[in-house]
């Protein structure tokens, strides 16, 4: 028999939370977690160069490698925090990271590009279980003011430091290891945290309406699906070709369907009136296109650092790092300005800012350009500008929402960020690729360099056009003043 031992020095030392007496010693796992996940979506970009040249992997196909995890994270996250509540957290959280490491390691044997790509979808499905898992643990184990908001300083710390970790740990494993441990570091990480969460965490369950929406999940996931594999036909077929009209049509088709079955189900997936909601749909909409740049644009700066300036992977990690202490500075100007003037001042400016770095580098990059006087002053305005976007749109999301549907508004969020993320990797790919295209159509003899950076000037340049359009959409829809945002802000899972 044992006896759990309680904090004496706490105001109310009787908690039903069996995780309450061991609660900092859970918040290091869930935050080990965490950081598993998110430096996932930048460690592998960086690997990518080489992993492409090891698996013969095309122009065209490499960004699967994002793709596939995005795509498969974002569509499933909603479903696994529904499991995780239904299920078990604990149970929930220790499957999702044991699939977590089986799909890595499938990933870092890969010998072939869709070996990688399946397992990168993989790890995608279980991080979609994994993250609302511990998303969940944390919040039911901090349930006091000022601790949970201490845990989740923590854990958005990790959530925003976690692409740094990955840019610097991709750079050192593929320069100086392997590309192929930026996948398989994710084994000893899982075993240790599998080998704590054991004996430490407790498990918790939610109550009520156990019930799935299978019908939502099969449709959203098929509908988001069909619709990033038209855009890769429209890459290899062009846009007027009937693969790539067909599958953009499936998947339109598929997402009306997803919301007619939502609209009628008793146990919705998604409660429509979250997204529907004036205020917080341009918070999806900046989330998407947030998304779209982070993922998907940037991954053409990783080309760009490495391929054109001939930067190591190492090196091309930390010149990229300057974009995420932007968005952590600015993100902390957003959250202070929201709380004196309200939300939609830093929602409004933060895309024009953000485009206006975009423009700065498309404008300016070329075969030989320096990156002290065009990346880094194009990358520190980026980072700015999409910074003063996240925080208020994430805190946004949470207004009016009732407390039984408060962790799908915050999953949504975060959905929508991989789910741009996925669209607009492949979006991008088609407009890099048509334009290398065009380009040495027009001109035969440049150089191959040359080439390479008209296709990326295409990506950034589209990129700024999706953020400008965030603005005036933010202006006109966004009432919410600065007394209605919640009071503890919205925690990102990624």
């Amino acid at each position: 028999m044992s006896v759990e031992v309680k904090d004496a020095s706490l105001p109310h030392p009787d908690h039903d939370n069996p995780n309450h007496a061991r609660r900092w010693l859970v918040l290091c796992i869930v935050g080990l977690a965490q950081l598993t996940v998110v430096l996932d979506a930048t460690i592998v970009s960086i690997a990518l160069p080489q992993a492409q040249l090891d698996l013969g992997i095309s122009d065209g196909d490499r960004h699967w490698a994002v793709t596939a995890y995005a795509l498969a994270f974002g569509a499933l996250l909603l479903l696994g925090g529904r499991i995780a509540d239904f299920w078990g957290r604990k149970r929930s959280f220790m499957v999702g990271m044991i699939g977590f490491a089986i799909a890595s390691a499938v990933g870092g044997l890969a010998q072939t590009g869709v070996q990688l790509f399946a397992a990168r979808a993989g790890q995608g499905v279980f991080a979609a279980l994994l993250a609302p898992a511990a998303l969940a643990i944390l919040t039911t184990t901090f349930t006091e003011g000022r601790e949970r908001a201490k845990a989740f300083a923590v854990y958005g710390a990790i959530s925003g430091g976690g692409a740094a970790v990955g840019l610097l740990l991709g750079g050192l494993l593929t320069e100086y290891v392997d590309w192929r441990w930026c996948l398989l570091v994710n084994v000893p990480v899982a075993l240790f945290a599998l080998a704590v969460t054991a004996p430490i965490v407790r498990e918790t369950k939610a109550h009520g309406d156990v019930r799935y929406d299978i019908p939502g999940t099969v449709l959203v996931a098929l509908g988001l699906g069909a619709l990033v594999y038209g855009f890769t036909q429209a890459e290899k077929h062009g846009w007027d070709s009937a693969p790539a009209i067909g599958f953009v049509v499936v998947g339109l088709l598929a997402l009306g369907a997803f919301v007619a079955v939502e609209k009628r189900s008793s146990h919705p997936l998604l409660p429509l009136y979250i997204p529907w909601d004036r205020n917080r749909a341009p918070g999806l909409i900046g989330s998407l296109v947030i998304g779209s740049v982070l993922i998907g644009g940037t991954l053409y700066l990783t080309f760009y650092l490495q391929i054109v300036l001939g930067m190591s992977p190492f090196v091309s990690g930390v010149a990229s790092l300057p974009l995420t202490v932007a968005i952590t500075v600015a993100a902390g100007v957003a959250a202070q300005a929201s709380t004196r003037i309200g939300p939609k001042v830093p929602m409004a400016v933060g895309p024009v800012v953000a485009a206006a770095g975009l423009v700065l580098m498309l404008t300016r990059i070329d075969v030989d350009s320096s990156y002290w006087t065009v990346v880094l002053p194009a990358l520190l305005v980026l980072g700015f500008g999409i910074g003063l976007m996240i925080a208020p749109m994430q805190n946004v999301a949470l207004v009016g929402v009732r407390d039984h549907d408060a962790g799908a508004a915050s999953a949504l969020v975060n959905a929508a960020m991989q789910i741009g993320g996925a669209l607009g990797t492949a979006l991008f790919t088609t407009i890099y690729v048509s334009a290398k295209s065009s380009y040495s159509t027009s001109n035969p003899a440049a150089h191959p360099f040359s080439v390479e950076v008209s296709g990326y000037a295409h990506v950034f340049g589209w990129a700024a056009v999706f953020l400008v359009i965030v603005s005036p959409i933010v202006m006109a829809l966004v009432r919410v003043t600065k007394d209605e945002l919640p009071a503890e802000g919205a925690v990102g899972v990624h």
